[in-house]
């Protein structure tokens, strides 16, 4: 399929140099008004495209592939996550899947590390002071949080952004904890000084700082739920820039409310851009608009792997970042 042919769909406004080399390449539809497009949109770009790059906001479902026709062969999503995407069907419908993985690990990490410190330094709190203009000067019991050096961090999900977070989170003198589906190697372990619990049930009764770094699954939707979240100590933060459906929104909410946990840094909720609005009257949380893999580096080489995945495709090859069954 010659690349100067390829009728490509692009569902959001992506970052100039990556829409640029887009037009060089292919016959693209760029979206100008950066507006979401609605089920029926999706659908339609679906059958007058070879290719659709959709982003996280796209949800597209075994129905909505149905009625995508017959020339959609490649859906080269613009980032890592894949669950807002029904891998299985489009893979029997004969529509390859790519995604674009590693380029945010750096990124997200940062972003865990400064809702640690966000949250455990009050850091909003003082913020809020200075901008209203109510600051009287400095007081020896002032907005005092919480040292992070010497803290226990159980990571929850010790793939490449969770191992980035615990290098991080070392400089800080911080013991590191983990979870995963699978040990990481000794010397990887070594490395990190990381302690391995095979029961999450008992890492997180032990933590004083929780990072939430796995993908949203069936396995892991509400992993963290109402039990579990119980179990964490009264003063413990937890910290999500993974996916909010991890979370079960509404147990944490009440804990929060409560006085149950210490705090919470949250990137992803589990409903998308709709908040629990209780959540936005806590002192002692943290709420950014999914901002973990917000930086024009990482926005840019994002594109540059889509790119790269069309492209190998349009050549005949299997495109480098392909999403695999046994990935899911």
């Amino acid at each position: 399929m010659p690349a100067q042919r390829l009728s490509v769909v692009v569902t959001r406004r992506l970052p100039e140099p990556v829409e640029t080399r887009m037009k060089e390449l292919f016959d693209v539809d760029l979206n100008a008004s950066d507006e979401k497009m609605g089920r029926d949109a999706l659908v339609d770009a679906m059958r007058r495209a070879d290719v659709l790059v959709p982003c996280v906001t796209d949800q597209i479902d075994q129905s909505m592939l149905a009625g995508a026709g017959d020339r959609l062969k490649l859906i080269a999503n613009y980032g890592a996550g894949i669950d807002h995407i029904d891998v299985q069907t489009a893979r029997q419908r004969g529509i390859l899947v790519a995604n674009t993985p590693g380029v945010v690990t750096e990124d997200t990490a940062d972003m865990t590390i400064a809702l640690m410190l966000a949250v455990t330094r009050r850091i909003p709190e003082g913020l809020a002071t200075m901008q209203s203009g109510e600051w009287r000067g400095w007081s020896p019991t002032a907005f005092m949080g919480g040292r992070i050096g010497g803290r226990r961090l159980g990571i929850l999900g010790m793939g490449r952004i969770g191992q980035a977070v615990a290098r991080r989170a070392r400089v800080f003198g911080v013991q590191i904890h983990y979870h995963n589906r699978r040990r990481l190697r000794a010397e990887i372990e070594e490395e990190l000084e990381a302690t391995y619990w095979d029961s999450l049930d008992q890492m997180v009764s032990r933590m004083d700082v929780l990072s939430i770094n796995c993908p949203h699954t069936p396995s892991t939707f509400h992993l963290m739920n109402a039990r579990r979240l119980r179990l964490m100590k009264p003063d413990a933060v937890i910290v999500n820039t993974s996916r909010g459906e991890v979370i079960d929104e509404n147990a944490l909410t009440r804990m929060l409310r409560a006085g149950e946990l210490g705090g919470a840094g949250l990137d992803v909720f589990e409903h998308g851009h709709e908040i629990n609005p209780r959540l936005r009257e806590l002192r002692n949380v943290v709420l950014l608009p999914h901002m973990g893999s917000a930086t024009v580096e990482g926005r840019v080489e994002m594109g540059e792997k889509v790119i790269i995945n069309i492209k190998t495709f349009a050549d005949g090859h299997r495109p480098p970042d392909l999403v695999l069954p046994s990935m899911i």
